[in-house]
């Protein structure tokens, strides 16, 4: 008898839970069957978001390289996994090792900036006072992303992902639907390197359907989006003015550091001295 394959279904990740789309509807994709989240579900995220945000940013600097380097490791060890579901995308097989090895690397490159990247932008201010006053980077709280569907989808989100939490932000990103079966599988590479429940979530669904939400929402802080079409950028430009959101626009040339501090605030204090 032939044995009919069983299809996974990928859920979404909110708050360290797989779990389905509160409106119970879902698409199809090569990969299989993906929830397809609601403004509800998104809503749900940001509020874990918002509420994880005040441990993660108080660990060290150090304890998040370890854990970003951890996902390293746990991915390196199932490579071939995320190559195969690649592949079942629409990637040729070549292409796809680089991008898995690129991905990888980048993780580790960002543990190694996480120490690192506030001693790069933090700077001591000369004053006319009698005062010790110094500037220092600090996290700005809750970003949601949208990555792009691009020819190298994984290592995109990647490199959207790691620079924003690797300083002590939480995130909600919205995956692509064409390839969004390999980067909804890293929900279980998070989920076995010790990152804590709701500081990354990650949605399925309609782009058309949830950006105006998502770059509407008066709880997010910064924006951080991989936007195509004109009218998307200027929705976006729009909305994140109602509350003064920080955007940004995908560039994947921009060097590590710097879109670390795209997502950071600077806090300077001054401190008396005496004379």
């Amino acid at each position: 008898m032939q044995r009919l394959p069983i299809l996974k279904t990928y859920k979404l990740l909110i708050d360290g839970k797989f779990e389905r789309s509160e409106s119970g509807r879902s698409f199809t994709t090569d990969s299989g069957n993906m929830c397809r989240a609601s403004r509800k579900d998104f809503r749900n995220a940001v509020v874990v978001a918002r509420g994880a945000f005040g441990g993660w940013s108080k660990r060290s600097a150090y304890n998040r390289g370890q854990i970003l380097y951890r996902m390293a490791e746990m991915l390196e060890a199932r490579r071939t996994q995320f190559i195969d579901e690649r592949v079942t995308e629409g990637s040729k097989p070549a292409a796809t090792a680089a991008e898995i090895q690129a991905a990888i690397d980048l993780l580790v490159h960002y543990a190694g900036w996480s120490d690192k990247h506030a001693q790069v932008f933090s700077a001591v201010n000369p004053v006319s006072s009698a005062h010790f006053n110094f500037s220092v980077p600090e996290p700005m709280g809750v970003v949601v992303l949208v990555t792009p569907a691009s020819k190298t989808p994984f290592l995109d989100l990647i490199g959207m992902l790691a620079p924003v939490i690797v300083s002590g932000n939480t995130a909600v990103a919205l995956l692509p639907e064409a390839a969004s079966g390999s980067t909804v599988t890293f929900g279980e590479i998070l989920e076995t390197s010790d990152v804590p429940g709701g500081v990354v979530n990650l949605l399925t669904g309609q782009l058309a359907e949830l950006l105006p939400h998502l770059t509407s929402h008066m709880d997010v802080n910064a924006l951080y989006l991989a936007l195509e079409s004109p009218d998307d950028r200027i929705l976006a430009q729009t909305n994140a003015a109602l509350n003064l959101k920080r955007l940004v626009m995908y560039d994947a040339s921009v060097p590590a550091p710097y879109r670390i501090s795209e997502f950071t605030e600077i806090k300077t204090t001054w401190h008396p001295v005496a004379t």
